[in-house]
């Protein structure tokens, strides 16, 4: 997770109002709106298509009805870096569904600016609120905004302990077991040591889920695990190299591979560089520039995006869903990709060393900068 900027504006226009898309004009209070056009996506090998098909149909399940206005408002930690994908996708629905919103960031005083947030976007006629959670800090402020009548549905970051209707993102277990499956396929057979450099926080609940999916299964196919907990500064770097060197040159058995499960995880080719053994298979997460660039150099060898547009731009379609359908009928919609909990998997694209230039064609093709 990216750090906490002070910001607390909109990007791509505060107060989105109808946009292009073939949504339609400027709507007042019970007029009926044009019909929803989503925009084609371009093909690529990166396409979501199960995702897109799911959303045609939630498209076309709304069109048969009569369509209505809506206010919104999408409040995110930030605006700028790991966020900017997500404030990207949700304009760009908003912009087509023809509603009236918005997308704010925290700003520096984290959930307390949130629980603020969420209060005035009720206390402003907001019929659907995106949130991505500051954890269970913010769940008082969405259990008070669900108890007066407005959905509201997480992203990024789910609050299990609160009423939420629907989480949309990224799930940590199958992320974890996606990461290790895409490691495992480049290790030599077992036995052999793994180093994951990842949680080390048992109360982050997230980042440890992503960290046992990972370890089930490579501790099934019969490998040892060593742990780097993450330092999270950028002091850390430093530390945790060394520390990764360290277990590279001393474990027993040897390490066979390495597995990043975060951002920082380009600090694991790192390690093998200043160990003398970039021969390691490393995989990494998420779409780093210094993770870029190590993959460009063939030092990472995957790495896992965790698909921040579809986030976003899920989000206004969800909320626009429960509002017009309800929430069954739009959780059923979506039930193919739903877990039990009531979480919306965007899912993760796994980009080869080899595809890096692929997978920036594709970003570009969709407006992204990851």
């Amino acid at each position: 997770m990216n750090s906490i900027g002070r910001r607390r504006v909109a990007a791509f226009g505060l107060a989105l109002m109808t946009a292009a898309c073939g949504s339609g004009g400027t709507t007042g209070e019970g007029e009926q709106v044009s019909l929803i056009k989503r925009a084609e996506t371009p093909k690529s090998e990166f396409n979501a298509e199960e995702i897109e098909a799911t959303l045609d149909a939630l498209v076309a399940e709304l069109n048969e009805g009569a369509l209505e206005p809506m206010q919104m408002a999408i409040l995110l930690k930030e605006i700028g870096g790991f966020f900017t994908p997500i404030t990207t996708g949700a304009n760009r629905a908003m912009g087509e569904l023809g509603v009236t919103g918005n997308v704010l960031g925290a700003g520096g005083q984290g959930a307390v600016a949130q629980a603020e947030q969420i209060g005035q976007a009720v206390a402003g006629g907001a019929e659907g609120i995106g949130v991505s959670p500051f954890g269970e800090a913010t769940a008082a402020g969405i259990d008070e905004a669900i108890d007066s009548g407005v959905p509201v549905v997480t992203l990024d970051t789910d609050a299990n302990g609160s009423k939420r209707s629907i989480y949309v993102g990224t799930i940590s277990a199958s992320a974890g077991v996606t990461a290790g499956e895409t490691l495992l396929a480049l290790l030599p057979p077992a036995p052999g040591t793994v180093v994951i450099h990842g949680a080390g926080d048992p109360f982050w609940i997230d980042g440890m889920n992503r960290m046992q999916g990972a370890r089930g299964v490579l501790e099934g196919a019969g490998y040892k695990i060593v742990v780097r907990p993450i330092t999270w500064s950028p002091q850390g770097e430093i530390a945790d190299v060394d520390a990764m060197k360290a277990q590279i040159e001393t474990a027993d058995p040897p390490v066979v591979g390495l597995l990043g499960l975060h951002n920082v995880s380009y600090r694991c080719a790192m390690a093998t560089e200043a160990a003398g053994a970039t021969e390691l298979p490393v995989v990494a997460f998420d779409f780093e520039p210094k993770t870029v660039e190590y993959m460009r150099r063939g030092l990472i060898k995957a790495t896992h995006a965790q698909r921040q547009y579809y986030a976003g731009y899920l989000v206004p379609y969800v909320l626009y869903g429960i509002k017009m359908l309800g929430l069954d009928a739009t959780t059923a919609i979506f039930a193919p990709r739903m877990s039990k909990d009531s979480q919306l998997n965007v899912g993760l694209d796994v980009v080869p060393w080899k595809k890096v230039d692929e997978y920036n064609a594709f970003l570009d093709s969709i407006g992204v900068t990851q």
